[in-house]
């Protein structure tokens, strides 16, 4: 799933592209993706000519205000990832007409939702597992809305100070897990939980409570070095994930632990262990994250 440097990727990518423009028409052919309204058609209609005003990331989650009051939420979920491009449609199938990876991609050919802007290009959704959600909100409910308010802090922002992070953290709970809960900390899921994990080399399945002010400080330290790190690398793609233009991102080469469970630590040469914690696989050194 795209976590929050794969989104701020695509965020930063649609600012340059698609501000400004105006949506002309959508086409669907996964509706159960359309949540909100539920009904496409009647999305269809309310989205049609408004003006793209602002984008912006918010947890995992893409933000797109548009004219009217709207705002337009997208959650990319286990593989869909967003594409800037032109397509053709021929044989019931979507061609695109972009040289390169885009194109040439397996990943890219999933389109199951695309917008047609006012420059001649399209937004589009690729999503192998059509898991994605879009919503189409008026942006006083949103902004009330239980699920915007439930999202945690924002680990990247000025204000998410060392006392901030303490202060989210809740009395109980594995380290890896309470890292990627959303309502703690916005926008961390598994790839970077254990990747922050190793960089402050803390165990995953340390309990909270145990750990130390050294040990919190190099977690908060690692949060923002990892994540900043994997912005400027253009996020992971090791597995679905593809920036907006159908490139991959490259901390996956760089990755230090996760899904690296039998090759050597980089920094102690130890093989790296996996286990799982909670449903999920973690991957950690045995030697520089003692329990």
């Amino acid at each position: 799933m795209p976590e929050l440097p794969e989104v701020e990727t695509i965020v930063r990518d649609l600012n340059k592209l698609v501000l400004d423009r105006k949506i002309e028409d959508v086409w669907c052919d996964w509706k159960k993706s359309i949540k909100k309204p539920s009904n496409f058609f009647n999305f269809q209609k309310q989205i049609k000519k408004r003006r793209v005003k602002k984008i912006w990331r918010r947890a995992k989650n893409i933000l797109i205000e548009l004219s009217g009051d709207k705002i337009l939420l997208i959650h990319q979920k286990m593989t869909g990832h967003l594409l800037y491009g032109k397509w053709q449609r021929a044989k019931g199938k979507w061609f695109s007409l972009t040289r390169g990876p885009i194109r040439d991609d397996p990943m890219n050919r999933f389109l199951h939702l695309i917008f047609w802007l006012d420059n001649g290009k399209q937004l589009a959704l690729s999503d192998l597992r059509k898991f994605a959600k879009v919503e189409l909100w008026d942006k006083n409910q949103f902004f009330s809305s239980p699920d915007f308010k439930s999202w945690g802090p924002e680990p990247l922002e000025r204000n998410f100070t060392f006392e901030k992070f303490k202060k989210a953290l809740p009395p109980k709970g594995r380290v890896k897990q309470v890292l990627m809960n959303p309502q703690v900390i916005a926008g961390i899921g598994n790839i970077y939980a254990d990747e922050i994990l190793w960089e402050a080399k803390v165990h995953p399945l340390t309990p909270i409570r145990q750990l130390n002010s050294r040990q919190l400080k190099a977690i908060y330290k690692a949060i923002r070095k990892v994540l900043q790190k994997a912005i400027k690398l253009g996020g992971t793609s090791i597995s679905d994930f593809r920036k907006l233009s159908g490139e991959k991102g490259h901390f996956g080469e760089l990755r230090r632990v996760y899904r690296r469970e039998n090759e050597k630590c980089y920094r102690c040469g130890t093989i790296i262990k996996r286990i799982k914690i909670g449903g999920r696989g973690t991957c950690f050194c045995p030697a520089c994250q003692k329990l």
